[in-house]
């Protein structure tokens, strides 16, 4: 399995040639899926969305796809995952996200894919592979706001591979109160690791080993 989980998406070279490397061939050898679930639960202008979504299909790939988890057939979910050699989530509500991936019961399907393709996670899509997403850690992270809003007070990680906790866009313009303040107060209150990445960062996860990539600035507590 491989996952590159980036907290801004594929921002920089560095990022882009980790996925190259990872992919093992051109992008205009590959097909990509880009699934967009967690960004429809967040209101507003969705001009973010747009503008990742015209970086990804910018990288040149041989076929770009696009879909949406809920709605469709389980088996035509599947299909379509199994159709790319990468599978993109993007940005959103990673509640939202987690809960479409259970609530449709497309969590086992995935990772039976994925031990054949190259995940990516931009924000939200990066933060469902933990055990400790859960209504808790919502608590101790300070978004359960975000859970709340879905009419909800716990969620059930969907995959639940790893121990630690990603939170991203530490230091983001977007995000001006996550600063190195903002992370010791959850540091203090955290009973699981967390890694805090900038937007130009990813944790990458090749066969079970797990690394950092990046062309910014990052903390990890264990």
């Amino acid at each position: 399995m491989e996952l590159l989980l980036t907290a801004g998406g594929l921002r920089n070279e560095t990022l882009r040639d980790a996925l190259r490397d990872m992919v093992g061939k051109p992008f205009g050898a590959a097909n990509v899926v880009y699934v967009p679930t967690a960004s429809v639960a967040e209101p507003g202008d969705h001009g973010w969305l747009v503008a990742d979504m015209n970086r990804v299909r910018g990288l040149g790939w041989r076929e770009f796809d696009v879909l949406e988890l809920n709605g469709l057939p389980r088996r035509t979910v599947l299909d379509r995952l199994l159709h790319a050699d990468v599978v993109y989530v993007s940005g959103g509500n990673h509640y939202h996200l987690a809960r479409s991936v259970t609530g449709n019961g497309l969590a086992g399907g995935i990772l039976e894919a994925l031990e054949s393709r190259v995940y990516v996670g931009w924000s939200a899509g990066s933060m469902i592979f933990s055990r400790n997403l859960t209504g808790h850690s919502a608590d101790v992270i300070g978004d359960a706001a975000d859970l709340h809003v879905l009419g909800a007070t716990d969620v059930e990680p969907p995959f639940g591979l790893f121990d630690w906790y990603l939170k991203p866009h530490l230091y983001s313009p977007d995000f001006p109160e996550r600063d190195d303040a903002w992370a010791d107060r959850i540091v203090a209150r955290a009973d699981f690791p967390v890694y805090f990445l900038d937007d130009d960062t990813a944790v990458r996860v090749r066969n079970g080993a797990v690394d950092v990539v990046s062309e910014g600035r990052w903390r990890f507590h264990p």
